[in-house]
């Protein structure tokens, strides 16, 4: 069991000082920041398996073990808690309507390998070469891409029950206006529960299920099957989310390092790792793809509470509650409307982050590269390319993700055999579609 130094006086947080990871308050302040972060992820975490079809309580469970196993391999040292990433939606939507659950769960499972993988390599050689592979514009344009091509998917859930889907949406929106700190933070989760209680006084909601479902019982698992044979293509379409994954562990280690200490920086590595052994350890026995989460990080900077001890809290509660069936049929009762009127907000969302890391990383636009790096991918997902031969198919994310990756890397070497290929030995002049030196 892991040992935390008492901060203070175990139960206050001076002005200006932080409860580092080591340390922890007393244990009924840390059982309650714990079931503080339990609520900030529950909202997202079970959205993933409901809107994709997989097991709720298996998600949980998944998401708890995943938490606990992120702490042991980061030596306690990192707090995180690892619940559903969305930027699994769209290959997994893809992939259950076509080939079924278990080569979706292949899929999951094989971007976790591959994700530790790069977590090992990282540890050993730095994140130098993942900013030379995706430097902004190509990181910005893929997570746009997986948002904006769930679009059809949130139309299709909207238009079934619309009067719903506009009160969620509508609901979403101003919880994130109007409140700041812990409730803007999980306003996703807030208009959840005003549109259910909508669907609930227009009759939508379908109790029977929950009426049915015991009250103590174990998460349904099923097994990820790479043996069809079309899970190999439904593995390339899951690739792509690996770079998302990336983006989203850095980011989080390096606000907790920044709120905290430097030198938290240096388990990047082991952040990959864990988060690539919770996604493998979900995907081969029914859960959802996981992730750090910007709302706990939420949470750590209002709290200003960094203690891996809340997070042991937070996993042990989110596996208990996987042992309920009765909590998983009442988050599947959630009605079309509702989930098309979040859809429309968290879609759209995904989507923006991608182009704020744009913005945050001031990517240039006058650079016909980058111009078409972004334009091509995004089209190529907002349409919903395909490429098919025989049984073996690319989606459009995957098409998108390597459009912008050959876009840039291919523009810029062309760019440079150009300068330096010119008869004079000079560059040659040229204007891009938007204006600008293509250079």
């Amino acid at each position: 069991m892991p040992v935390w130094t008492l901060h203070g006086n175990g139960r206050t947080v001076e002005p200006g000082e932080v409860v580092a990871p080591g340390e922890r308050l007393n244990w009924p302040a840390t059982i309650a920041i714990g079931a503080q972060h339990v609520i900030a992820m529950f909202g997202a975490t079970f959205l993933v398996p409901v809107i994709t079809g997989f097991p709720v309580p298996t998600t949980l469970l998944f998401s708890g073990i995943g938490t606990l196993l992120f702490l042991i391999i980061t030596r306690n040292k990192l707090p995180s808690y690892l619940g559903s990433s969305f930027a699994f939606i769209a290959p997994v939507t893809a992939a259950t309507a076509s080939q079924g659950m278990g080569s979706a769960l292949a899929g999951i499972a094989a971007v976790g390998v591959l994700l530790a993988a790069v977590g090992f390599i990282v540890q050993f050689a730095g994140l130098g070469w993942i900013d030379k592979l995706m430097p902004p514009v190509v990181a910005g344009a893929i997570v746009a891409l997986i948002g904006f091509n769930l679009a059809p998917v949130a139309w299709s859930n909207f238009q079934q029950q619309p009067l719903t889907a506009t009160i969620t949406l509508v609901a979403v929106i101003l919880f994130s206006v109007l409140f700041r700190g812990f409730l803007g933070r999980i306003s996703i989760f807030l208009g959840v529960i005003v549109g259910y209680i909508a669907a609930l006084l227009f009759g939508e909601v379908d109790f029977t299920a929950v009426g049915e479902a015991a009250w103590v019982g174990f998460p349904e698992f099923h097994i990820a099957d790479f043996a069809s044979p079309g899970t190999w293509s439904v593995i390339a379409m899951f690739l792509p989310v690996v770079l998302v994954l990336i983006a989203e562990n850095v980011g989080h280690v390096r606000g907790v390092a920044t709120m905290t200490d430097a030198s938290v920086n240096q388990h990047t590595g082991r952040a990959l790792i864990a988060d690539g052994a919770a996604t493998t350890l979900a995907g081969f026995f029914g859960g959802s793809g996981t992730t750090t989460y910007g709302e706990n990080i939420g949470v750590m900077a209002a709290t200003r509470v960094y203690s891996t001890a809340a997070y042991w809290v937070a996993g042990v509660v989110a596996i208990l509650l996987a042992m309920s069936p009765k909590v998983g049929a009442i988050f599947n009762s959630i009605p079309a409307g509702v989930l098309g009127g979040v859809t429309t907000a968290l879609y759209g969302l995904i989507g923006i982050i991608g182009i704020k890391i744009w913005v945050d990383n001031r990517v240039d636009f006058s650079r016909p590269v980058n111009q078409y790096t972004g334009a091509v991918a995004l089209v190529i997902a907002i349409a919903g390319f395909t490429m098919q031969w025989g049984d073996f198919q690319l989606g459009a994310i995957v098409i998108g993700a390597a459009a912008a990756l050959l876009i840039y890397h291919l523009g810029n070497a062309v760019a440079r055999w150009r300068k330096t290929g010119a008869d004079d030995g000079g560059p040659i002049p040229a204007v891009g579609p938007l204006g600008g030196d293509p250079q």
